[in-house]
């Protein structure tokens, strides 16, 4: 009987301790408090002039609040990412052309005249020489992208000027196209005109075109010359997923369909990018 009670004495000691110990546990346990959404302002209101005299003068200014992401043991060491979204108005920051720049740690960005031009133009894709409505707000989280906030939304009217393409066009004003993926394979010179693109405006050449499934191909400025060409950067450049960079003799060949078909290619030198459908 005594040692039954004992060791009834024994289990409710060691009971108290797991009881202790998981409690020390649940008060040393962080937690996540939040923060203020950043509050953003800027140097210029209603619109900003874009002229390309002025390339390299200061077009815009943001800043930002800091949100001041709180745990429970105080103010977040942490740091916290920016980034600055761009978008046309009435997109809500979700059209496939809004632009993102990340930002991590400041509360300031500026833009040159060339480099806002550059991002609305060539990024945004923006008509040239016209008037647009865009919105620019702020959004911030911490590194593990926890706790995004968003920002008051700032509205412009901009009318962006044609910045200097990407990626220089051919200078012979040609285009072809070469490579296994076509019937000419890599024969050089390709049959014409089935493998000429078609000059769309000084920095855009379409063709269309029956491509063999799993290939690989190629453009070239000189149709029986292999002295420049233009390639990918990497070696999954297809455009079929959307548009993908180009650049004048870069290493990689483009990537084909998997499955053979007709395919148009608009390859854009103005954005550097090309895409298949």
């Amino acid at each position: 009987m005594q040692k039954r009670y004992l060791h009834k004495i024994s289990l409710a000691c060691l009971c108290s301790l797991l009881l202790a110990s998981a409690c020390k546990k649940d008060e040393a346990r962080l937690y996540f408090q939040g923060g203020t959404a950043p509050v953003l302002s800027a140097s210029v209101a209603d619109s900003v002039p874009l002229h390309p005299a002025d390339s390299t003068s200061t077009a815009l200014v943001l800043n930002w609040t800091n949100p001041n992401y709180k745990f429970s043991d105080g103010i977040s060491s942490q740091s916290v990412t920016y980034y600055l979204q761009i978008d046309t108005a009435g997109a809500n920051f979700s059209s496939p052309n809004m632009q993102t720049v990340a930002i991590t740690n400041d509360l300031s960005k500026s833009f040159t005249v060339t480099q806002l031009n550059t991002l609305l133009g060539n990024g945004l894709l923006l008509a040239f020489g016209q008037a647009h409505h865009i919105e620019v707000r702020i959004e911030s989280f911490l590194g593990s992208g926890k706790g995004a906030l968003f920002s008051n939304t700032i509205p412009y009217q901009v009318a962006p000027y044609a910045p200097p393409p990407a990626v220089n066009p051919p200078a012979s004003g040609v285009l072809f196209l070469v490579g296994d993926a076509t019937a000419g394979g890599w024969n050089n010179p390709v049959p014409t005109p089935s493998q000429q693109f078609t000059k769309v405006s000084p920095t855009e050449w379409m063709i269309t075109v029956s491509l063999i499934g799993g290939k690989q191909y190629l453009f070239i400025p000189v149709n029986g010359d292999w002295s420049h060409k233009y390639a990918g950067p990497d070696t999954d450049d297809s455009g079929l997923n959307g548009p993908s960079p180009f650049k004048a003799d870069a290493a990689n060949n483009f990537i084909g369909p998997a499955t053979g078909g007709t395919y148009t290619i608009d390859v854009n030198f103005q954005t550097g990018k090309f895409t298949v459908q």
